[in-house]
Formats: structure tokens, C-alpha cells, sequence
């Protein structure tokens, strides 16, 4: 049970009993999600880190914390499902657009959309929730395709890392569901 209701008006209100079915997983709970510790963090580039929330390799998808502590690039690419982002702090933006998000914006991007994700001087370090389905597909200045990110990569780069940084490689698999 949570923290001890005072005067809420559903205090007296008694949790579900046998409330995860017998073949399900729990959640995942993250305490400080968008934490500044370096070590949570595996280098998606070289301006960016990404720190994986809940991974599904089932359906080749995953949500993380994209953090930049200064301008930050990630390389072109393209996702041929769609992708959602909520701004936590700082700026950042896709070169191709008009916009440049900060803290409390939005953003949809749509299946087969283009573009280079840049991360903003800013008093704040860029951190974004984004939920990723699909591969990232890598792409050159002319659009053209010359490489992927799936999955399977992003696990691959979070175990080398955490193993690195002293969390050791399976803390990443405790985020499957």
C-alpha cells in the first residue's frame, strides 16, 4: 500500500485483494525516472543518453528518458511506426520542423516521418519521455536508408553499459514486461 491516507475522502476504502492475476507481471515502478544520474543513462549518441523505462521485445518496443546535458544530436532517422514524447526539460526539435519543444509539450510523430533530432543549449538538460514502436531506421543527408536501431540493439547497448557503470547488464532486464 501506498503512503497512509490522512483526511482523503476515499481513506477508509480497502485495496483490491488479489489484485494481479496469477500469470501477470508486475508493474514497473521507477522512483525519480528522469534522474541526473549519469550511470542510468546509455550513450544512444554521442550528445545523448537514453534511459529505458519498460522494454517489450514481443512487439519491438520500448519507453525511456532521452536526456542531453548540453546540444545534443541524435543522426537522422525515420520510423516506420509511430512514436509519442512528452518534454520533461530544456529544448529540443527536429531540424525538418517548425517547432521546438519545451517542458510540457507534446509531440505525435506520425509512421514514416523523417528527421534529426537536436537537443538545445539550455539552463536545463533536455529530458523527454518518449515511447518508441518499431526500429529507429537510419538515415544519410539524402534520406536514404543505411542502417537500423530495434529492440534488440537497445538492449544490447543498455547491457554493455550498465555492466560498464557497475549496475551490471541484467538490471535492464527487469524493465521486460
Amino acid at each position: 500500500m501506498p503512503e497512509q491516507p490522512t483526511s482523503e475522502f476515499w481513506k477508509d476504502i480497502r485495496p483490491i485483494e488479489n489484485s494481479v492475476k496469477p500469470d501477470a507481471q508486475p508493474e514497473v515502478y521507477l522512483s525519480q525516472a528522469a534522474t541526473d544520474d549519469d550511470r542510468y543513462y546509455a550513450p544512444f549518441s554521442e550528445t545523448v543518453g537514453s534511459r529505458p523505462l519498460w522494454i517489450n521485445v514481443k512487439d519491438n518496443t520500448w519507453s525511456d528518458i532521452l536526456r542531453a546535458k548540453e546540444a545534443g544530436l541524435v543522426n537522422r532517422h525515420y520510423h516506420p511506426h509511430e512514436v509519442f514524447a512528452y518534454t520533461i526539460s530544456g529544448k529540443w526539435g527536429y531540424l525538418e520542423r517548425p517547432w521546438t519543444a519545451s517542458a510540457g509539450d507534446f509531440v505525435y510523430e506520425a509512421p514514416g516521418e523523417g528527421h534529426t533530432l537536436v537537443a538545445y543549449e539550455s539552463e536545463e538538460p533536455m529530458k523527454a519521455l518518449f515511447i518508441v514502436k518499431g526500429p529507429l531506421i537510419w538515415l544519410d543527408e539524402h534520406g536514404k536508408t543505411v542502417g537500423y536501431f530495434d529492440v534488440h540493439d537497445y538492449i544490447e547497448l543498455c547491457r554493455k553499459h550498465y555492466a560498464e557503470v557497475g549496475l551490471g547488464a541484467d538490471y535492464v532486464d527487469s524493465l521486460f514486461r
